[in-house]
């Protein structure tokens, strides 16, 4: 039992690095830091791997054979996986540096990278990605309870959220106040919202997505 919770607290990091020496020598690192890593010798096989969606950092190489850092970085954006990286290169430059930091990596280091530095580094990419995954679920949350509003409820959510009275919202649409304040209300209970601040909140995260 204790081995398994151990392993849910202990953040997942990839080590990708086609560098066997280097590859090591992180994931030695990472472990002695306590946290739980996994190493691959290209991007191509961290790619195919099942488990992808369950890293919360990449520390990568910036220049592999196959698949590069950057390659490898644009790759699991385009399936959706928003998971913060961290460059380790001996062979880095000013342009690419900036379209990895300009994609979303948290730093970019030379080798041999300062363990220090690299483990700042994998700490703020950490929580970082923790951030992220809270917002994607409050915005699936979201999106589910959005699910259960009529055509009509939508309509009036929207008018709500753009701060419109109920006056406004019921000229726009063409129905009676008293039909608006029923339908605000089915609003506010499905979306489980306390407030118009509330709501506000909600449709933030929901086009922020």
């Amino acid at each position: 039992m204790g081995d398994v919770a151990e392993m849910m607290v202990r953040p997942l990091v990839a080590v990708v690095d086609d560098d066997d020496a280097a590859r090591v020598s992180l994931a030695r690192l990472l472990d002695v830091a306590e946290y739980r890593s996994v190493s691959f010798d290209s991007g191509t096989a961290f790619l195919e791997w099942p488990e992808v969606g369950a890293v919360r950092c990449v520390v990568t190489d910036l220049q592999m054979p196959g698949v590069t850092g950057l390659e490898l970085q644009k790759a699991l954006r385009m399936r959706g996986i928003d998971v913060p990286m961290v460059f380790v290169t001996g062979f880095g430059t000013v342009s690419s540096s900036v379209q990895a930091m300009r994609d979303g990596a948290v730093d970019f280091l030379e080798k041999p990278a300062d363990p220090a530095a690299l483990l700042d580094a994998v700490e703020r990419a950490v929580a970082k990605g923790a951030s992220l995954m809270a917002r994607a679920e409050l915005s699936g949350e979201i999106r589910r309870r959005q699910a259960l509003l009529t055509a009509r409820e939508q309509q009036v959510f929207e008018g709500v959220v753009q701060g419109l009275p109920n006056k406004q919202i019921a000229a726009q649409l063409g129905i009676a106040l008293k039909t608006v304040k029923v339908h605000r209300g089915r609003v506010m209970l499905k979306m489980e919202a306390q407030s118009v601040a509330d709501l506000v909140r909600f449709a933030e995260a929901l086009g922020g997505s």
